[in-house]
């Protein structure tokens, strides 16, 4: 045993515990994966379980293999809770690794984490690049393997694997010539020097590759439910997403948040499964499901695993058709959301964020909810059981809903698993949300929400912009990607690039389906709050009279948009997020297969135009989260207007 000591500017003690490991190549390294899995990976592991959730003495644990050419080491770490005991949590991480060589893992242990490392296999060999894409499956095989498809090797291991020879291999590598680091919280910096990388020269391609969006195909089931199926056999996973017309703009019915939280309890329990169970059934399977809301959708979503897709549709159906929002989930559930408001009101971003849609689009329009999706505190205490099951019954409806599927499977197969079961969910008469046109503001507003000793200040401006399905939308969106969609946008050049202001200024149009938010954020150091104001009003002039928008930028837009396409739809769930967008914004199907050839014929002129039409300085309402007593003689010597201060919840407070 080896042990030693240091000291770093971390806020809690960590401790790690290192053992040797085999070579990559070794039957062993196939083992130990499988070992540190079920050790420490992820919340249903012993160590999770053990010292996060039984002793909360840890804040996080882990344990790992890395395995290279000649040689590897096993990793276990646990980082220990502020002010806690480390020689307590290293005793408990001893007493788990022992009884893990004593007994070895569970069958049921081995299958979870079996399903779990040949999903995530398959969805690595989805990509072309990036780690565990298949450039770097046939590199790491030939280079440590001896072959490229050595790959077929490890699988083979993996399914043979047994508690038994998990426990074995674990014996020999487990139990000898550990090394304990722990690394412990100090109050001196360090710093590191060190010669840069010669970047005088750096390759370019100068041949690209064509792509054109897959195809899909429709169908509508009986009692309405609409299917968008796109056939992706590349790699033997399925995914669905069920998109319904509700999101944010639903709580207009309602209470604010009532649409996230609903979403986000759909999985904690159903009539016949609690939420743990769920949670594990998925994990045995292999599957991702993932739920939530936007400004306009609500979606629920899975990601299978093609030979263990029946059983992970019968649960996916179940979580859609059958919540029971269990009052003990939700108790839990609304202390986290409360405490996630709480945050939001503190956190200057946010804090704007939750009162800007209310100041352009007035408390009757759905889209003056706040643009986060909490609501208010209040709120969140008064959302109940019956409020969720109301949403639900109203909004989860199979004639409100398109259920998208893309990967190894077809329109003719997957047809009837669905009307399986979902032929039978009934319909109900949905609600039209009210989403009318916007005045714009009369003139400039600054409101400003005091945040004292803040050493930045926030910065948004917004108004209303033509919705997503406009059809000058993609001349409108690359007007904003020149003035402040990416980071070498005009305004990130400013205030970032040039006077050193701030760490990223940029601008956004939020996709919507009615009038969306056209948004400037700019977090600048408070002593150039006003400074950064007058830039911004300057640039926006500028953009509309003698600074218009340039042919140089436009063509490095046009090639951006149209040369990142290749990767754009390299795996199923981008696709599925493209899909999305059609069934969203009601866009025509060739929109994305003719996406390429519409964004190469922009023209400076039509970018211009837009420009003109939808940017509007003189309309602008300005939020600044900041130190009132610091920036508001300067923010009123830009002669906008008299400044008004608000609270975190917009309401006025002068």
């Amino acid at each position: 045993e080896h042990r030693e000591t240091l000291q770093d500017r971390v806020p809690q003690t960590r401790i790690y515990k290192a053992w040797p490991a085999p070579e990559w190549a070794n039957s062993d390294t196939d083992l130990l994966q499988l070992a540190t899995s079920i050790l420490g990976g992820g919340k249903n592991s012993r160590l999770y379980e053990r010292l996060v959730y039984e002793d909360q003495t840890a804040t996080n644990v882990g344990a790992s293999l890395l395995s290279i050419e000649i040689a590897g080491f096993i990793y276990v770490t646990a980082t220990v809770q502020p002010g806690g005991d480390a020689e307590a949590v290293e005793r408990a991480m001893d007493e788990e690794n022992a009884r893990f060589l004593e007994k070895g893992p569970t069958r049921e242990e081995l299958n979870r984490v079996r399903t779990s490392a040949l999903a995530g296999f398959i969805r690595g060999a989805e990509r072309g690049g990036g780690f565990g894409g298949k450039s770097d499956i046939l590199a790491e095989n030939y280079v440590y393997g001896g072959s490229p498809d050595f790959y077929k090797t490890a699988l083979e291991r993996l399914e043979a694997a047994t508690p038994r020879a998990i426990q074995a291999a674990a014996k020999r590598w487990f139990t000898d010539g550990v090394y304990v680091l722990t690394v412990e919280p100090f109050d001196t910096a360090l710093t590191a020097k060190g010669e840069g990388a010669d970047r005088s020269t750096l390759p370019y391609p100068d041949t690209f590759p064509t792509v054109g969006f897959p195809a899909f195909e429709r169908a509508t089931l009986d009692n309405g439910l609409e299917l968008i199926v796109a056939t992706r056999d590349n790699v033997p996973l399925v995914n669905f997403s069920m998109v319904f017309n509700a999101g944010y703009a639903a709580d207009q019915f309602g209470l604010p948040g009532t649409a996230s939280l609903a979403m986000s309890m759909l999985d904690e329990g159903t009539q016949k499964r609690s939420a743990l169970e769920i949670s594990e059934a998925l994990q045995q399977l292999g599957a991702n499901y993932g739920a939530g809301a936007s400004l306009d959708t609500a979606t629920i979503s899975l990601n299978t695993l093609k030979r263990n897709m029946d059983d992970a549709l019968d649960i996916y159906a179940d979580i859609i058709l059958n919540p029971a929002f269990p009052e003990n989930e939700l108790d839990r559930l609304r202390k986290a959301r409360i405490a996630g408001i709480q945050r939001e009101r503190t956190q200057p971003q946010s804090m704007a964020l939750r009162i800007l849609p209310k100041l352009m689009n007035g408390v009757d329009q759905a889209y003056g909810q706040p643009l986060t999706g909490l609501g208010p505190e209040a709120s969140a205490m008064a959302i109940d059981q019956a409020a969720l099951q109301a949403f639900h019954s109203t909004w989860i409806r199979p004639n409100n809903a398109t259920l998208i599927v893309v990967g190894d499977t077809t329109l003719e197969e997957i047809r009837p698993e669905l009307e399986a079961r979902f032929g039978k969910w009934e319909q109900a008469e949905i609600p039209s949300k009210t989403l009318a046109a916007v005045s714009q503001q009369a003139g400039e507003v600054v409101y400003v929400i005091d945040r004292p000793d803040s050493a930045q200040s926030m910065i948004i401006g917004g108004h209303v912009a033509p919705p997503t399905s406009d059809p000058a939308d993609l001349a409108i969106e690359a007007a904003n990607q020149i003035l402040g969609g990416d980071f070498s946008a005009r305004l990130n050049l400013n205030l970032r690039e040039d006077k050193n202001w701030s760490y990223g200024v940029f601008s956004t149009i939020v996709d919507a389906e009615a009038q969306r938010p056209f948004l400037i954020l700019a977090p600048v150091q408070s002593d150039k709050t006003a400074d950064a104001i007058a830039e911004l009003r300057r640039e926006l002039s500028g953009y509309l009279s003698d600074q218009p928008a340039q042919d140089v930028e436009l063509e490095r837009i046009k090639a951006n948009n149209t040369l990142s396409l290749p990767g754009r739809w390299e795996t199923i769930s981008a696709v599925n997020g493209s899909l999305i967008s059609l069934v969203r914004f009601n866009l025509p199907d060739d929109h994305w297969s003719t996406f390429a050839d519409r964004t190469r014929a922009l023209t400076i002129e039509e970018v211009r135009e837009q420009a003109e039409r939808v940017i509007q300085p003189d309309r602008m309402i300005w939020v600044v989260v900041g130190d009132l007593a610091k920036i508001r003689e300067s923010i009123e010597a830009l002669g906008i207007g008299e400044i008004q201060l608000l609270d975190t919840d917009g309401n006025s407070i002068e």
